[in-house]
């Protein structure tokens, strides 16, 4: 969301962990993750840093959350045994959920989360 501002100069590490109160060593590891994935174009050296690929903005959302979520499963029931497991069927209905997420959320690309208005007022919120 960030490196998707429009920006005269590329975004350099120092200044995106200042402005979002980051760590820079944990900014790298994202940065070379992301770069990785071909999410940002990064550039070394002198006026080198980074931004946003525009081939990014048409890759679904449902498919950033499972590379970012990994092979994480909401219950796991093989490791350690569970010794309920030939007796329950909650596994099989929060996978079927899971994946009704990610289909969920395929029906949206990235470019159409940084088009969208809040869906806030700003005003609103902080009465709260």
């Amino acid at each position: 969301m960030y490196v998707s501002r429009p920006s005269e100069f590329p975004y350099t590490i120092a200044d995106i962990a200042k402005d979002l109160h980051v760590s820079q060593n944990h900014l790298v590891k994202v940065v070379h993750f992301m770069g990785k994935q071909e999410w940002i174009i990064t550039t070394r050296g002198k006026g080198g840093g980074l931004r946003l690929n525009p081939k990014a903005l048409e890759i679904r959302l449902g498919h950033i959350v499972r590379i970012l979520q990994g092979d994480h499963q909401i219950v796991e029931c093989h490791e350690p045994p569970c010794v309920m497991r030939a007796h329950c069927g909650l596994k099989g209905i929060l996978d079927q959920a899971l994946e009704q997420f990610y289909v969920s959320l395929d029906q949206h690309t990235l470019r159409d989360v940084l088009n969208a208005p809040p869906t806030y007022s700003p005003i609103a919120f902080v009465a709260l």
